[in-house]
This record gives C-alpha cells, sequence and structure tokens, in this order.
C-alpha cells in the first residue's frame, strides 16, 4: 500500500509538471513525415526566431489531416502546405480555382496562407530510367500496357481524392499490384526491385540519387502545388513581427533551390537546421542563431522524453488497474465485464489507438499518454484478478476463521500472496510500454521513435540505432528494475527458488 501511495504522488507531481511545460507559450511550427517539410519547417522556425519569437518545430507529425487538424486546434501554430493539396484535399468540393478564393475559404476556419514561396512541388509517378526504358514507358498512358507492373504509393497517396483512385480512373489503369507504404521507403522498394513505380515528389533528391524517370502526366491529371505557409488567424494580433517575417519567405525558393537543400538532407546529410539556415543567410542576408544538437545532446533529450512517457502512463495503469483487478476477482459479473474491456482495448492497433486519442487530447505527450496507459491496462487487470482468484480455497477459509475483516484479509493476506502474479503483470506491462512508446513519435510526442522515425525517413542508419538501441536497454533495465522490486515486494517464501 506504501508502494500504491508513492505511485500516487509521483503521478500527480509528473502531471503537474506536464501541464506547467504544456503552459509555455512559443510559437509552434508543425512539419509532415517527409524531408521537404521538415526543411520548409526549419526555414518558418529560423523565421520565427529573428522576429525574436520562442519556437519549437513538432518534425514529422504526419500527414495532411493531422497536421490540419492540430491547426486548427491550436496544437500548432504554423505549417507548410500546398495549393494543389488544399484545393484538392483539405477543402476539396469547393472548386477553389485562384489565390483569393482559397484564403476566403480558410479563413472561414481561422487560417490564413501566405503567398507561394515560389516553387511547384507536383505529384508525379516514377521509375527507374533502366526499367522503363526496357519497358519502352515514358507516359503514365503507357502504364495500361503492362497491367502485371508493381506499384507502391506513399499511405496518403492512396487515399487521396487527387492520388491512387482518381489516377487510376483518369488512366484506366487495370494494375491490381498496388500497396501503400511510407514514402521514403518506396526509393529502397525501386531501388531493391520490390515494386516497379511509386509516386513522387518533383522536388525529390532521390530522383536524380536513384537514377528514376518521372513519367509524363500526358493528360495533366495532377494540379499544381505551390508552396504556401499557413498559419492562425490570431497569430497576426499575438506575434505580428513573426507573421511579416513569415512572409519574406513569398517567391524566394526556386524548384532548384529546393531540391538541392534536399539533397544537402536526404544525400549530403546536413541536417534541416543547418540547410534551412545556409539558405536564408545565402538569399536573404538573414543570419540566424541556432544550436545543433549532438548524438549525446539527442539521446539524452530523448532518452528524458521517453521515461517522462513510461513513468507517468504505467504509473497511471498500475494505479487504475489494482483497483479493478480487485473488483474484478471479487465482483465475477463485473469482472467479465472489466476483463472484456480492457480485452478489446489490447486488441486496437496502437497507430490507430495514438489517433484516438488526439481529438480529444490534441497533438503531443497528452495523446500519447492516454494511448499507453489504455494499453497498459490489460496484463495488471488480468494478472491481479488471475493472482487473487487462485489463492486456496483452505487460505482463504483459514483468514476467514481468524476473524479478520475483508479489509484486512485483502491487505495483508490475500494481496501478498498475489504479489507475484501481480507484478508479473506489471513487469509484461512496463515492457510493452517501453516499446510502444516509440510510436509516440508518430504525433509529436517525443522519445526514442523521433530518432528511429528520422532515421528511416532520412535513410540513415545511425539514427535509427540512437532509438533502437536505448529503447531496447530501457526496456532490459525496467525488466531488471522489477525483478529488484520482487525481492523487497513478494513476501520471501513465495518468491521463485534461486
Amino acid at each position: 500500500m506504501k508502494l500504491y501511495f508513492v505511485l500516487l504522488v509521483c503521478t500527480s507531481i509528473a502531471l503537474l509538471n506536464s501541464s506547467a511545460i504544456s503552459g509555455i507559450q512559443n510559437v509552434t511550427v508543425g512539419s509532415k513525415s517527409f524531408t521537404e517539410s521538415v526543411v520548409l519547417g526549419e526555414l518558418a522556425s529560423h523565421l520565427v526566431r529573428s522576429a525574436d519569437g520562442a519556437v519549437i518545430h513538432r518534425q514529422a507529425m504526419g500527414g495532411t489531416r493531422v497536421l490540419w487538424n492540430a491547426l486548427k486546434n491550436g496544437d500548432i501554430n504554423i505549417y507548410p502546405e500546398y495549393i494543389g493539396t488544399i484545393t484538392q484535399e483539405i477543402l476539396s468540393g469547393q472548386q477553389l480555382e485562384d489565390l483569393e478564393s482559397i484564403q476566403i475559404a480558410l479563413a472561414v476556419h481561422g487560417i490564413r496562407m501566405t503567398r507561394p514561396l515560389g516553387f511547384n512541388n507536383t505529384y508525379a509517378i516514377g521509375m527507374k530510367e533502366t526499367h522503363a526504358n526496357a519497358l519502352g514507358i515514358r507516359s503514365i498512358s503507357d502504364l495500361r500496357s503492362h497491367p502485371d507492373l508493381r506499384f507502391g504509393f506513399s499511405n496518403e497517396f492512396m487515399d487521396r481524392s487527387d492520388g491512387w483512385p482518381s489516377l487510376r480512373n483518369t488512366y484506366a489503369l487495370p494494375h491490381q499490384h498496388v500497396n501503400g507504404l511510407e514514402h521514403d521507403l518506396a526509393y529502397r522498394g525501386l531501388e531493391g526491385g520490390s515494386i516497379d513505380a511509386t509516386d513522387l515528389y518533383m522536388t525529390d533528391a532521390e530522383i536524380q540519387y536513384y537514377k528514376l524517370r518521372i513519367l509524363e502526366d500526358d493528360l495533366s491529371h495532377f494540379p499544381e502545388y505551390h508552396a504556401v505557409l499557413l498559419y492562425r488567424n490570431d497569430l497576426e494580433h499575438l506575434a505580428p513581427r513573426v507573421t511579416t517575417s513569415l512572409k519574406t519567405l513569398e517567391g524566394t525558393i526556386s524548384e532548384t533551390e529546393m531540391r538541392a537543400m534536399n539533397v544537402q538532407v536526404k544525400i549530403a546529410r546536413k541536417t534541416e537546421t543547418r540547410t534551412a539556415a545556409d539558405f536564408l543567410e545565402k538569399k536573404l542576408g538573414l543570419h540566424v542563431k541556432y544550436r545543433e544538437e549532438s548524438i549525446a545532446d539527442r539521446v539524452l533529450r530523448t532518452t528524458r522524453e521517453h521515461i517522462a512517457l513510461v513513468i507517468i502512463s504505467l504509473s497511471a495503469a498500475i494505479l487504475i488497474a489494482l483497483p479493478l483487478g480487485i473488483i474484478a476477482a471479487y465482483l465475477p459479473r463485473l469482472g467479465h465485464v472489466i476483463l472484456g474491456v480492457v480485452g478489446i482495448i489490447q486488441t486496437i492497433p496502437a497507430l490507430a489507438l495514438l489517433v484516438f486519442m488526439i481529438p480529444l487530447l490534441g497533438i503531443g505527450i497528452p495523446a500519447a499518454i492516454a494511448a499507453l496507459f489504455l494499453y497498459s491496462l490489460l496484463p495488471i487487470v488480468r494478472n491481479t484478478y488471475t493472482g487473487l482468484h487462485d489463492i486456496p480455497q483452505p487460505l482463504r477459509e483459514s483468514a476467514v476463521a481468524l476473524g479478520l475483516p475483508p479489509t484486512v484479509r485483502l491487505r495483508k493476506i490475500e494481496i501478498p500472496l498475489a504479489s507475484r502474479s501481480i507484478l508479473a503483470g506489471i513487469k509484461t506491462s512496463a515492457v510493452i510500454n517501453v516499446g510502444f512508446a516509440t510510436l509516440g513519435a508518430f504525433i509529436a510526442a517525443g522519445g526514442y521513435g523521433e530518432s528511429i522515425l528520422t532515421g528511416i525517413r532520412l535513410d540513415d542508419m545511425s539514427l535509427i540505432l540512437q532509438g533502437a538501441i536505448p529503447a531496447a536497454t530501457l526496456a532490459i533495465a525496467v525488466q531488471g528494475f522489477f525483478e529488484l522490486m520482487e525481492r523487497v515486494v513478494v513476501p520471501q517464501g513465495l518468491r521463485l527458488t534461486e
């Protein structure tokens, strides 16, 4: 019971600290989960700093809908977008044909837009040059003559109104081998021969690196995708210098310059932060102060973030799951309901559970903690129930014969007898929690998953290992911690023979 009280206090303090941190006023920039968007997010972040603004950049938060909803809800203040995406995806069906009509439609949602930044990064379909030559394919229409080709499109492209469904209809493509995958993994799929064609962005660095052929859009399916910055209307009043600074980027980036920045990040391995700063200094004569993270700084920061996610969510789960397990053991009818509900929660895919939390708690740490909390319940509830349910009946009868009240029997006899099973459930939940917490990076919650996702996006194994190795080490450390706890919590006579 002392341990239970300590957990309650620690969880309360951690939650209060988390609330205090989230209450700090900053301009928050978001970016999508591909390199160009992160670079544009860094450009916006540097401009905010130049206007004496405190800024947080939540890199690679997800796809269009995640960023758009985060902007509307106030979880972020600014993010880079494309005209074609606004008209075809965000505000589809409104027949928006010029910048003025788009700005009016965005204003209804409390959102404003800069003028185009200068380059058009439209979608395209690409193949390996050698493969396209061998098959005589030069345009998208030529694909019709090769129905056995395997397509690997980005997950967002698979569902967009201007993506695969409409592309298939426009060109009457008969292909059946079509799968969704992460955009950055598609290039490796083309190189390895596991797919034959994928969707590209016209300014992608990989087009030249992997020697890809851009197929001619001979039926003009794809609209123009001029890059812009979207920002909340209240930013005009809260930080007018920031919005003025953002507008200095209008019309300054050519397609060649944007592709060059992508090459610097993806191929030359420069950071997005430095690449964006170098461009602003060269193009606008703007010198911005910034600090790049070292490997040690990154690992320390993500370790703090990851441990915070695990401790808060696991502590909350223990506080709730232990009483639920006790109730399930002593009220069988209600117990079936409790076990059924926590079992159903466990069957929800991890990413889906994270996304479900966003409308309720927004983007970031609170949503990740809530999802981790729910995912941690089942092992603790079930093991608490099993440990109490399986106590031999003669021991229960002996406790009753001694005249002990029910609460005393539970605290002094039954919970100690079930402690090995309960602790095993907590240990299992903790290890699962450490692994699941890496997915929090998909909704900008930080932790080791941030390094892993960045490494996948940049095809950088060292970054992947900076997240994977500490995560595995933490899981081992957590397991060792609870094995030590067993020596303290579990009565000596119930411990495993050493």
